[in-house]
Order: C-alpha cells, then sequence, then structure tokens
C-alpha cells in the first residue's frame, strides 16, 4: 500500500476537516472509534501502534502485482477449501497493536474463521501480503513488520514490482525469519498454506 504522508500532529500537516467539539487525537492516541470518524474522501487510512496513516491511491503496477497473486491465492483456497483470502480495502484490528491496517492480501486458514466479521477481521491473519510502492518501503519493512510479528501474524509476503522481487517470512519463537528471496525463475512456496506454490514472473510482470 503506497504510504504518502505521516500525520504528526495538527500543526504541521494537513487534518481531515472536522466538527470543533470533536477534535482529532494527538499521534499515538489514535484508536479505531477515532479511525471511524474519518471522512470517505479517497485517502486510505490506517492507524499503527496509535500513530495515523494515510495513503493514496496506488499504482497500476502494485495494482497489477496485487491481482495476480491474489487470484492464486484465491484459486488455490477455494479449490482445496483452505480458508478465505479478502484484499484491501479490509480493515484489520490486531488488538492492542493496530486498529485498523488494511494489508494488500490476507489468508485465513478455515478454522480461524470466526475472525473473520461482516465488518471487519478482529485478529491476526494467518498470511499477510504487502505490496511495496516508493513511498510506503519503509512502513511495510519496519513498522508493519514488527507489529505483524507481535501480532501473531504467521507468514508475512513482501511483494517488491519493482525488483521483482518476492521475500518470504514465517514466525518462528515470536521473530520473522526469512524463508527466503526470489527472483525472477524462482518459484514461492508457503509454509503456512502447504501446496500453494506460485512463480515470482507470474506475479511481478516484466
Amino acid at each position: 500500500m503506497e504510504m504518502t504522508s505521516v500525520f504528526h500532529s495538527a500543526a504541521d500537516v494537513f487534518m481531515p476537516t472536522e466538527p470543533a467539539a470533536h477534535p482529532w487525537p494527538p499521534q499515538g492516541k489514535w484508536t479505531y472509534e477515532d479511525y471511524c470518524r474519518l471522512p470517505d474522501d479517497g485517502w486510505i487510512y490506517e492507524i499503527i501502534g496509535g500513530e495515523l496513516f494515510m495513503s493514496s491511491a496506488p499504482l497500476t503496477i502494485h495494482q497489477r502485482c496485487k491481482g495476480n497473486l491474489f487470484s492464486a491465492f484465491w484459486n488455490f483456497a477455494d479449490e482445496n477449501g483452505a480458508g478465505m483470502v479478502l484484499d484491501a480495502p479490509t480493515d484489520v484490528l490486531l488488538s492492542g497493536f493496530a486498529s485498523p491496517v488494511q494489508p494488500d492480501i490476507i489468508f485465513v486458514a478455515k478454522e480461524r474463521l470466526d475472525i473473520v466479521k461482516d465488518e471487519r477481521v478482529e485478529g491476526a491473519p494467518d498470511i499477510i501480503v504487502e505490496v511495496l510502492s516508493p513511498g510506503n518501503w519503509l512502513v511495510d519493512r519496519r513498522d508493519k513488520f514488527k507489529v505483524y510479528a507481535q501480532a501473531g501474524v504467521r507468514e508475512y509476503w513482501i511483494v517488491d514490482p519493482k525488483a521483482r522481487t518476492i521475500e518470504l517470512f514465517c514466525l518462528h519463537g515470536g521473530v520473522y525469519a526469512l524463508i527466503g528471496k526470489y527472483g525472477a525463475g524462482d518459484t514461492v512456496r508457503s509454509e503456512v498454506l502447504p501446496g500453494f506454490a506460485v512463480k515470482v514472473e507470474a506475479v511481478c510482470p516484466a
């Protein structure tokens, strides 16, 4: 997801218009209730550790990569009755860490589908995929990387459309271990979703 701005304070950045009686909280104090008051203005909002992040519409190459990988996950999960696959925008609440984030793709195993509600996902998906954009790489590699591990997301994929690579991390002992960094000609195989494999070039077009 392309992160274009981070709100630091009402004094130095743009803030959405709000009623004077309900001011926006300072950074570090944002809650899901505050998020629900944000306007439907075309921006994508996420809250990580009480900090509000905003992003604009992603680039077309981002959408192509996301669509290719989403289709592969969806088809495999559907054919094998493995669970549910969703893509952004889907609110994911990670209690105590993020309320919400909107990962590019999530997978929830069939035995844990109780965390999928009508309005949002309440709990850690089994797999999260983030597709990098020029403005968001640090958030995905640092902020979200840390939060997803702490929240118990078992597998984290980072797709880089420009470099045409996919990095696969799995949660081992509470921290992410790099299983592999894959490029054109390589096949990525999930540990959490046995049998699921995809070629990098099928995800990242030349």
